[in-house]
């Protein structure tokens, strides 16, 4: 039986200032995709449907919305009719958003439209009746939303491990039941699903009961979950699960798949002490009742949150013997957590106020990692997490966490710079996404350092509070608005509770997008006994913003550190800041080309209370003071990024100093280690002893008494564990005069590989193996190759034979003895494409082809398309690129298909700038159709394959397209040609389409046909025509008007501006019920497509006037061009020279040109030429 919601129907209903508001009680809408709907009835009346979805097909060659008759009459009329499909991504990603408007929930939309019977709602009298809607559907092998795993084994379904689970990218519930899939829409559940007698059906709330059939071949499982919650959050995952309660709470379950139960009872036995965190800070108990673990395989994602459940992947579960896995699965757990406080209990009022959740979830994850992993692991964290919203925004140019729509042109399209819309969830690149929730928790943190800890833990008690006194309200429904929150509300209780205005912060970090650049350097004045500071900012870079406001400085003197906090107004910032300290040149601590200066280190913004990328100009000595005795391991990595710019026997030293300190962080430790590597390779002529690292590891790790053995594995201590896993990693990067990998250093890591000794260690060494691999493959350098001899196994380098030896060897062993999660066939095949790419063995990528297939486990896949891909680059491979193309359209694993995407993405076979013989008509159309109609079961996969088609393509038309016949336009009304837009450069074309208002329809009374004749012209008002027939008849009645002898046909200007379908929504967003219709034509006897123009941003555009192929090149200049008035006046007098002798030709011909017929849409007539001209 399927999931139903046990709250009534909400109404087609809009979001006003006061609650919401009825707008349509004769409708209901509501979202179903797949689904195939048999009957709707109403309070037991039976209710017509409408059902239309618009994302199937984002760009519609050709529309059928009045009906077989009306197509074909038009075909009748029209008989060159046939499509001029647009491949250009600004016209795709506008009608692509428009599309997911028209069935966006919180726009009161959907894809299913029900007629509400007459006479439910004729008498209701002012009251709201309660309306129950019945819906009969089935959901046949659906492609997205339900996941199905079943392995190719013999055996019953529950044998086999056979699973079901639902996922998807933020509201996809959709896709596996009719509903209103909007986070803002609350209602109480009752859940019931019919499963095989094996199978264990979990969802969400409480298990009510469980019931058999007579026969006890099968159960039913009815779950009721009585806090209010959204259709998105609702999930459901069957199989023949092992069930395990957690030991310490009861009201905890989890589940695994068979024969998993040990490694699920370990992975979770730490889940009672994040549940003990999150209440103690939040003071609030966890809201729901239950708390349910699936682990899952062929997983969406890594951690799905649900109300009340999370679906997990089961390549998270892990042994006790498993070092690097356990914290990372430990995040994962917390992470989930988390949102289950915010995300699922308290969801958000609309889109844009995503963030808040976001944040306060990413937030108080933070604290946990810093209580359970210590301040250290957290300021890394942090520091990690910045550097990549930092770089990602310098890339793209900003991410924009509040988006505020309508009100203004600037706010129209508040992300210009993007190749998508970020109005909408499912239009958003899932990087951006990402890089969304990372911003998200950074801003949350930026308004605890202005608020303080304390106040905001208090108002995420208040929210919490109000929630949880709102949803134990079952008949009051309008109080559950208590659980929605919404960026106003959240600014308003920490106002309330803190009294202090952050509104500057909000302003500067969440409704602009963009970081701060800063720039740092100093002098120090002895006379005075000052420190003259500068501070630049460069805020004209794509993604950066000004900033105006205070920003700390520590200045680190002999007699200790002091904080100034300084005022930033300008870009530049002069600042005399007082020396406390006296120079001395007697102190031991300070080297001679530092007595002069009592200063030691200068930092800027040092507890990352700003979003921004701080450089800062300082000597090395003060570099390797930092490294040394600055005890924040976020100026440690700093200092140690820094020091590889200064190549010197100091910086040496101090690299050397912090391996040594067992007391160091050990990730500061592993980053020294590659440093280290780097100055050692350009300090190679002067370089003395033996090789970076070695004898500090021989010390560290290998026996006494025979330094090249090392010591049996013990990997009690992880720090240690971690540095000896690092060391020959970077060990493997030296490189000696001739730029060749020591062979001292290649036989010490080949000796490690040989002595490895686990037998007594009580933890798994294939971490610390597979690191062996990577170092192996570090070790390579390109092969010299003499007088073009082809490479052979026989001819090998004798240092590479031994290393392709061990990788065979290595990989011959996974075989027999699998390590966990595949780790050393993973570092095998990343080597053995090492290998290939320097020359040493045969360039081939059937190895790694073989390892990509279904079946593999999908780390060994993800590493052997990594291979793939880089290999379609390197060689230019049309065959493995159309290999990679198939998989992503065919692969069973939605994660697998999404990688792919997202490898070709970063590692692309060539891009938008560069010349390729991979870059052809057919790859456009293949990616095109992909992103257009292949991907609408998956708004993730859309939006990779839009990522991807950027990438190669650029935003206007690729340039691999064949070129249109008419390469100038020739306007012989204003007298002037101008190069056709459909090929003007991406840079020039993405200038004009900026400068156009995607939402003004004034736009469209703005172009201009060449070809018109004002005296002639006949208007049609799209408005009025509301009859098909009368449509179709005034158009047939054109074609009975008297021509120029000679011409058979006539045939109408293609105009986009009325004709192309607004898939439901008009230009301003609202629902239209206007007919719309499509009509596109080619020009006759050319096999080439023609690309519309581009007009505006918004999928309306016009399109160009078709003309007969065979004709003079007096008319091959008459292509139909869009342009506003004053562009014409502009340029009149720049092309009026140029195409004078055209001019008048074409005057001559003006006499003898064919009565005007109005065009359909543009309301203007359009001459067409005769064949006798």
């Amino acid at each position: 039986m399927p999931p139903t919601g046990s709250d009534p129907a909400r109404m087609n209903r809009k979001k006003g200032d006061k609650g919401f508001e009825i707008a349509n009680l004769n409708r209901i809408k509501l979202n179903s995709k797949q689904c195939r709907i048999y009957r709707v009835r109403i309070n037991d009346l039976e209710a017509a449907f409408i059902y239309n979805d618009p994302t199937l097909e984002v760009c519609h060659i050709f529309k059928k919305t009045f009906g077989e008759m009306c197509v074909l009459l038009l075909s009748l009329a029209f008989s060159l009719l046939s499509p001029l499909p647009r491949r250009n991504l600004n016209y795709f990603s506008n009608a692509y958003a428009a599309a997911v408007s028209a069935v966006d929930p919180d726009a009161g939309n959907g894809e299913l439209c029900i007629k509400v019977p007459s006479e439910l709602w004729k008498h209701v009298d002012g009251k709201l009746k309660v309306l129950k809607i019945h819906i009969n559907f089935s959901l046949d092998q659906p492609k997205g939303g339900l996941h199905f795993v079943v392995p190719s084994v013999e055996g019953s379904m529950a044998e086999r491990g056979a699973h079901v689970f639902s996922c998807g990218y933020q509201n996809s519930t959709r896709f596996w039941f009719p509903c209103v899939d909007s986070y803002s829409e609350l209602c109480t559940w009752k859940l019931e699903f019919t499963v095989d007698a094996a199978m264990v059906a979990v969802s969400n709330g409480d298990l009510v009961e469980t019931v058999y059939t007579h026969d006890m071949r099968k159960k039913t499982f009815h779950y009721m979950l009585t806090i209010p919650t959204s259709a998105s959050n609702i999930s459901l995952a069957i199989g023949p699960f092992e069930i395990l309660v957690d030991p310490y709470m009861h009201e905890v379950t989890h589940f695994c798949l068979p024969q998993l139960l040990p490694l699920l009872k370990h992975t979770t036995s730490y889940l009672h002490e994040v549940f003990e965190f999150y209440e103690e800070i939040l003071t609030c108990r966890y809201p729901y009742s239950c708390f349910k673990t699936v682990f899952i395989d062929e997983a969406y994602v890594e951690v799905a949150a649900y109300a009340s459940m999370s679906i997990f992947s089961t390549n998270l579960l892990h042994s006790a013997m498993i070092i690097d896995e356990t914290p990372l699965t430990r995040r994962c757990l917390a992470q989930s957590l988390a949102q289950q406080f915010f995300g699922c209990f308290i969801s958000r009022m609309s889109w844009s106020d995503e963030w808040v959740l976001k944040g306060i979830s990413g937030y108080i994850y933070g604290l946990w990692m810093k209580k359970t992993f210590g301040v250290n692991e957290y300021r890394h964290w942090i520091k990690e997490e910045l550097d990549k919203i930092v770089a990602y925004e310098l890339k793209t140019g900003g991410v924009l966490l509040h988006p505020i729509f309508g009100g203004g042109k600037e706010k129209d399209n508040p992300a210009s710079h993007l190749h998508f819309s970020i109005k909408h969830p499912h239009t958003l690149s899932w990087e951006y996404y990402t890089m969304f929730q990372c911003k998200a928790h950074l801003v949350m943190r930026l308004i605890e350092n202005r608020i303080s800890m304390e106040f905001m833990l208090q108002v995420f008690n208040k929210l919490l509070s109000l929630a949880s006194t709102a949803s134990s309200q079952k008949f009051q429904s309008h109080m559950w608005s208590q659980m929605l929150v919404s960026t106003s509300g959240f600014l308003k209780s920490i106002s309330n509770v803190s009294g202090k205005d952050i509104q500057p912060l909000i302003k500067q970090w969440v409704d602009q997008s963009g970081v701060v650049k800063f720039y740092g350097s100093f002098a120090f004045n002895r006379k005075r006994n000052v420190l003259e500071l500068e501070i630049k900012q460069d805020y004209t870079s794509p993604g950066t913003q000004k900033y105006v406001g205070p920003l700390k400085v520590t200045v680190q003197e002999l007699d200790g550190s002091f904080n100034h906090t300084l005022q930033i107004e300008e870009n530049s910032l002069k600042h005399d800041i007082p020396c406390h300290s006296k120079s001395r040149r007697e102190t031991r601590l300070l080297s001679a080309s530092s007595a002069d200066s009592p200063l030691l280190w200068i930092r800027i913004d040092p507890d990352m209370a700003v979003l921004r990328r701080a450089d800062s100009e300082q000597a090395d000595f003060m570099w390797q003071y930092q490294l040394r005795y600055e005890r924040d391991v976020v100026a440690q990595q700093e200092a140690i990024a820094a020091l590889e710019r200064f190549p010197t026997p100091a910086s040496r030293l101090a690299l050397t100093d912090v391996l040594e300190q067992e007391q160091c962080f050990y990730r500061v430790r592993m980053a020294a280690c590659f440093c280290l590597a780097k100055i050692a390779n350009s300090m190679v002529s002067t370089w003395t002893g033996p090789p970076a690292m070695k004898s500090l590891f021989t010390r560290m790790f290998c026996c006494k008494t025979c330094p090249n053995i090392v010591k049996t594995n013990n990997f009690m201590s992880f720090q240690s564990y971690f540095l000896q896993k690092t060391m020959p990693v970077a060990m493997a990067l030296l490189r000696d005069v001739h730029n060749l990998c020591p062979k001292e250093v290649l036989t010490f890591i080949l000796d490690l590989i040989k002595y490895n000794d686990n037998r007594k260690n009580k933890f798994s060494d294939n971490y610390y193996r597979a690191e062996m691999i990577d170092a192996l493959a570090n070790s390579v350098t390109p092969a010299v190759s003499v007088n073009n001899e082809v490479r052979t196994l026989d001819n090998l380098n004798p240092d590479v034979r031994l290393i392709l030896e061990e990788i065979t060897r290595f990989l011959n062993m996974e075989k027999l003895l699998p390590s966990y999660r595949h780790t050393i066939t993973v570092s095998c095949l990343r080597a053995i494409r090492v290998l290939q790419k320097n020359g040493h063995v045969p360039s081939d990528p059937s190895l790694f082809r073989s390892y990509a297939e279904y079946g593999h486990f999908v780390d060994i896949r993800i590493a052997a398309l990594e291979a793939v891909v880089d290999y379609t680059k390197v060689d230019r491979s049309y065959e493995e690129l159309q290999w990679l193309l198939n998989m992503i359209q065919n692969d069973p694993v939605p994660y697998v298909r999404h990688k792919i995407l997202n490898m070709l993405t970063k590692n692309p076979p060539f891009t938008k700038s560069m010349e390729s013989p991979l870059c052809n008509e057919a790859l456009v159309d293949q990616l095109w159709k992909l992103m257009n109609s292949g991907t609408s079961h998956d708004w993730r996969l859309r939006c990779g394959a839009v990522d991807l088609y950027f990438t190669l393509f650029g935003l206007s038309r690729p340039s691999c397209l064949p070129l249109p016949e008419l390469g100038l336009v020739l306007n012989l009304k204003e007298k002037k040609a101008v190069l056709n837009p459909t090929i003007i450069p991406e840079a020039i074309a993405g200038n004009q389409e900026a400068a156009v208002n995607p939402s003004s329809h004034a736009q469209l009374a703005g172009f201009q046909n060449p070809f018109s004749n004002s005296q002639e012209e006949e208007e049609i008002d799209m408005d009025t025509v509301h009859d098909s027939q009368a449509f179709i008849s005034h158009h047939l009645n054109m074609l009975e008007r008297p021509s120029t002898p000679g011409l058979s046909k006539y045939r109408p200007a293609n105009s986009r501006s009325a004709l192309t379908p607004q898939h439901s929504a008009g230009c301003d967003g609202t629902p239209t019920t206007k007919p719309q219709w499509n009509m596109e034509l080619p020009r006759k006897g050319t096999g080439k497509e023609q690309p519309p123009l581009e007009m505006s941003a918004h999928p309306a555009a016009a399109a160009p006037l078709s003309v007969f192929g065979k004709e003079p090149a007096s008319s091959k200049h008459g292509e139909h061009h869009h342009h506003h008035h004053h562009e014409h006046k502009k340029k009149k007098k720049k092309h009026k020279r140029k195409h004078k002798h055209k001019h008048r030709r074409d005057g001559r011909e003006r006499g003898r040109a064919p009565p005007a017929f109005p065009s359909p849409a543009g309301g203007r007539p359009a001459r067409s030429p005769s064949l006798s001209d």
